[in-house]
C-alpha cells in the first residue's frame, strides 16, 4: 500500500485527486489551513477530512512514499519544510497525475478559455459510447460522480491549466502532462498575478506547443489569430491540425448543426461552444470514433456546472450562470446569450471576483464587454479585494474601464437583489438573466431574487 500526504487537501481539484487514489487503494492523508465545501462534506464522507484546520508537521513521517503539494501552501509551510528535512519525494498535484498516468495514453486540453467544456465533451462522447478512460475535469460534468478519475484505463483526459504548479514548482501545469494528443482552444490574457504582460502569458503556450513531442497531434483553433500565430512559432517539429467554426443556425431559440450527415440539433448553444464542439469531436474521432457516432453522443450533451448551465425557465424568464471571468470569456458567453435569445430583455450581471478582474492594471482588457446586454450590471465585493491584497476600486473607476455610459456599479450585495427585482418587475418583454462569476455573488439566492 502507498502512503500519500496533501499538503492543502482542501483544493477543489485537490481533494478530488485525494479521492480517486483513496479508491485506488492508498493511504491518504492531508492538512489545510481552512476546508470548505464541497471538499469538506466529500472528504468527511470518505473518511479522510483531517481532524482541526492547520499545518502538523508530525504528520509527514518516514512511512510516506509521497507528498503531494497544493498551489495554496506556502513556502514556509511547515509540513513541507519537514518532507524536506526527511528526503520525503514531493509532487505537485500535475506531476503527481503524470506520475499515475506514465503508461496511458494522454490527452491534454489547453487554453485561456474552454478548456473545461472541450473536456468535458470529450467525456461525454467517450462515455457515450462506452470507451474505458480516466479523466481530470475543472467542473461537475453530468453522468460522472467525481472531477478525477484514475484506474487502469488506458487513456486519460485531462485538462490544462496554465497556473503555476505550485509554491516550489513555478511553471504552468501544462508543462508536466506530455501529451500524445493536445487541443489549443485560445488564447486571452489572464492571471495577471503571475503573469504581468501579455507577452509573458503568451510564450507560455509557445514554451508547451515546443515541448511536445514529435508526433503528438495538436488540434488547434484555426479562428483565433493569436493561436495560429504561436501554432506556427512553435516549430516546423509541430503535427498540427486545425479546426474551425462549424455551420449552424438556430430554430426556436434551439443550436443546429448543418453537417454533411444532415441537421443535427444540440443541447448547448453560441458560437464558442460549437467551435469547442469541433475540437472535442477532432479529438474523438483521432481516438477511433468515427464523426457520425460523435455526433449521436454530443446532441445529448448539456454542458459542465457552471458553463452556461441553464438554473431556470418559465415563460417569463430564463435564467443562465456561467463562469466567465476573463474578458474574452465574459464577451463570448454575453454574445452567445444575445443570438439564442434576440427578442428577449437580457440582464448581464458579472461579478469581479478573480485577482486580475480586480486590478486596475487588468480592468482595461474589459472595455465594451458588456456592450450584448440590455441592462447591464458589475458587482464587486470589497472584502474580496482586502483577501486579495489588492487596493480599493470605486464605481467610477470601474465604469470608466468598461466604456459603457448607463453601466451600474455595485458594491452592496442588498442592492444588487433590489435592483435586479426592479429590473424584472419593470420589464416588459420576457427576461433572460445572465449571471457571470468564478464567485457566488457573495451567495445570493437567484431563485428567490427572481420569484418575488
Amino acid at each position: 500500500m502507498k502512503y500519500i500526504h496533501f499538503i492543502a487537501i482542501g483544493g477543489a481539484v485537490m481533494h478530488q485527486l485525494a479521492l480517486a487514489l483513496l479508491k485506488q487503494g492508498y493511504n491518504v492523508t492531508g492538512s489545510d489551513d481552512e476546508i470548505n465545501d464541497p471538499a469538506k462534506t466529500n472528504l468527511a464522507a470518505a473518511g479522510i477530512l483531517p481532524e482541526k484546520a492547520g499545518w502538523f508537521p508530525e504528520k509527514i513521517t518516514n512511512k510516506l512514499d509521497a507528498v503531494v503539494l497544493g498551489m495554496h501552501a506556502k513556502a514556509d509551510n511547515p509540513e513541507l519544510l519537514e518532507a524536506k528535512r526527511q528526503g520525503i519525494p514531493i509532487f505537485s498535484f500535475p506531476e503527481y497525475v503524470y506520475k499515475v498516468s506514465q503508461n496511458k495514453k494522454r490527452v491534454v486540453i489547453a487554453g485561456s478559455h474552454g478548456k473545461t467544456t472541450i473536456t468535458s465533451m470529450i467525456m461525454h462522447i467517450l462515455n457515450y459510447h462506452k470507451v474505458k478512460f480516466d479523466y481530470l475535469v475543472g467542473a461537475k460534468v453530468a453522468g460522472f460522480d467525481q472531477s478525477v478519475q484514475l484506474s487502469d484505463a488506458p487513456l486519460i483526459i485531462l485538462e490544462g491549466d496554465e497556473y503555476p504548479a505550485s509554491i516550489e514548482e513555478k511553471r504552468p501545469k501544462i508543462f508536466f502532462y506530455h501529451p500524445h494528443i493536445s487541443v489549443l482552444s485560445g488564447i486571452a490574457w489572464d492571471h495577471i498575478n503571475v503573469f504581468p504582460t501579455y507577452e509573458i502569458y503568451r510564450n507560455q503556450f509557445e514554451q508547451y506547443l515546443e515541448g511536445i513531442d514529435k508526433g503528438s497531434k495538436v488540434f488547434y483553433n484555426n479562428d483565433d489569430m493569436e493561436v495560429r500565430e504561436v501554432v506556427q512559432a512553435a516549430g516546423h517539429h509541430l503535427h498540427a491540425i486545425p479546426y474551425n467554426m462549424p455551420a449552424f443556425h438556430y430554430e426556436n431559440g434551439d443550436a443546429i448543426l448543418d453537417t454533411e450527415k444532415g441537421p443535427i440539433k444540440v443541447s448547448v448553444f453560441g458560437r464558442h461552444n460549437l467551435l469547442n464542439m469541433q475540437a472535442a469531436i477532432a479529438v474523438c474521432e483521432e481516438l477511433g470514433i468515427n464523426k457520425n457516432d460523435c455526433y449521436k453522443a454530443i446532441a445529448s450533451f448539456t454542458g459542465a456546472a457552471k458553463r452556461l448551465e441553464k438554473l431556470k425557465e418559465t415563460n417569463d424568464i430564463v435564467i443562465y450562470r456561467d463562469f466567465a471571468h476573463a474578458p474574452s470569456k465574459l464577451k463570448a458567453t454575453l454574445n452567445a446569450v444575445r443570438e439564442a435569445y434576440p427578442s428577449h430583455q437580457l440582464i448581464a450581471c458579472f461579478e469581479l471576483h478573480t485577482y486580475s478582474s480586480l486590478n486596475e492594471k487588468f480592468l482595461s482588457e474589459y472595455a465594451h464587454g458588456m456592450d450584448a446586454a440590455d441592462n447591464a450590471l458589475v458587482y464587486f465585493s470589497h472584502h474580496a479585494l482586502s483577501l486579495k491584497g489588492l487596493p480599493e476600486l470605486d464605481s467610477q473607476t470601474i465604469k470608466k474601464y468598461f466604456q459603457r455610459n448607463d453601466l451600474k456599479v455595485i458594491d452592496n450585495k442588498n442592492e444588487l437583489e433590489n435592483d435586479i427585482r426592479q429590473l424584472l418587475v419593470d420589464s416588459q418583454k420576457p427576461i433572460c438573466l445572465l449571471l457571470m462569476s468564478s464567485g457566488t455573488f457573495d451567495g445570493i439566492d437567484w431563485n428567490a431574487v427572481s420569484s418575488q
